[in-house]
């Protein structure tokens, strides 16, 4: 068995997209419009070949999804938790739970899914102005 993708609907698949790749940096792999379904198939991964992230979009949905909690969370790990966190505030991203332990930290999607950092290998040491961030809202 392999793992081969997590399915999140979204309401807005333009914003999305936008996050998935020029925020997060993962690669669109394939897209795939269904006119007689109405909806849109969109998949996103680190790299090709690698587990992806199928973003579903009903073209014709009028009511809001719920705000992602009750869907658990998308787990990435990076490099570097500190350089990583960085870019994303560069890029106006709020980390919801800061990576103080130089380990773990927490975002959200424009569609309130969360996904959670983590640092490669061993815990960095930990740092300033990490060390002394407040956790934003929930996560």
């Amino acid at each position: 068995m392999k793992f081969l993708h997590t399915m999140i609907r979204v309401r807005d698949l333009e914003q999305s997209t936008d996050f998935f790749t020029n925020i997060l940096g993962l690669v669109a792999t394939r897209r795939k419009d269904v006119e007689s379904g109405r909806f849109t198939l969109a998949f996103f991964a680190t790299a090709p070949g690698e587990p992806e992230i199928e973003l579903t979009y009903n073209w014709d949905q009028e009511e809001d999804y719920s705000v992602g909690r009750n869907f658990g969370h998308l787990a990435f790990s990076v490099e570097n938790i500190y350089d990583y966190c960085q870019m994303l505030m560069d890029k106006g991203v709020t980390i919801l739970r800061p990576p103080r332990d130089g380990h773990m930290a927490f975002i959200r999607t424009p569609d309130q899914i969360s996904i959670e950092l983590l640092q490669e290998g061993e815990k960095l040491p930990v740092k300033e102005p990490w060390a002394s961030m407040e956790n934003k809202g929930t996560w």
